[in-house]
């Protein structure tokens, strides 16, 4: 059973997604919500706090809490898994393995994840859905050095975000957004137009020691002190799209705390 302020959050999703409610729109109050649902305010307020950071619903002071925009917003802020961004909204996550594979490093892969031109690299392109509905098209290539077993993990089970950051903790990440038209094949997969923009953000991510995951893979545990002259190095380049149709970047700031 999902917690009760995930399915305060579904209701309000899915009278937006219907057209019940729409943007500019005001909606329940903290205390109607903990009325209507029998909760307490504090789990209401919750509801409204985490859709106000998704960027879905605006807080204005004084006024009320109002509908800002359909779409979800992925954070800008922080790297998250995308299931667990879709399942916080009290979604389906579902997604479609389209390749997974071992490939020699070409001059420009080689040199987005620092290896030798030639070394084997691994590469997967995953489709990420919503209630059905794709809204990420996923082409990532991996250092084997930093996850061994990539290709044997299972992606259905896990998202490859979630995996390498357990097998090779995040410790750093470059991170560029831009608007694109995407080619056939990855409209094609995300089920758009050719002609509909697309918001690509293209991902870096570093790692400076192994987790206990990863050397147990490797077969070669690490003591405390190797971990600690463990140079940093490139785990994954992934580049993301999303239809600009179905999602937002962004995030909130509160420059009070």
């Amino acid at each position: 059973m999902q917690p009760r302020y995930i399915a305060i959050k579904s209701l309000i999703l899915d009278a937006i997604e219907a057209g019940h409610m729409k943007p500019g729109d005001q909606v329940p109050s903290e205390n109607q919500l903990a009325q209507q649902h029998a909760v307490s305010r504090m789990t209401a307020r919750r509801a409204l706090s985490e859709m106000v950071d998704e960027g879905i619903l605006l807080r204005s002071q004084g006024l009320g809490t109002f509908v800002s925009d359909h779409r979800p917003m992925s954070s800008m802020l922080e790297i998250k898994s995308i299931r667990d961004e879709i399942e916080h909204r009290g979604h389906r996550y579902a997604n479609r393995i389209v390749l997974l594979e071992a490939r020699r490093a070409d001059h420009n892969i080689a040199t987005h994840l620092a290896v030798n031109e030639g070394d084997e690299v691994f590469h997967s392109v995953i489709v990420h859905c919503e209630n059905d509905l794709p809204v990420q098209y996923e082409d990532r290539w991996v250092n084997p050095h930093w996850a061994p077993e990539y290709l044997q993990s299972d992606f259905h089970a896990q998202t490859a975000n979630y995996y390498l950051n357990l097998v090779a903790p995040l410790t750093q990440a470059d991170h560029s957004v831009e608007a694109v038209i995407a080619d056939e094949e990855i409209a094609d997969a995300l089920q758009i137009q050719t002609t509909e923009p697309c918001l690509k953000v293209t991902r870096r991510t570093y790692s400076s020691i192994h987790s206990p995951q990863q050397a147990k893979a490797s077969g070669q545990p690490q003591s405390p002190a190797s971990k600690e002259r463990k140079k940093q190095g490139v785990v994954s380049h992934a580049v993301l799209y999303h239809p600009g149709s179905r999602y937002r970047l962004g995030g909130h700031l509160d420059f009070q705390k």
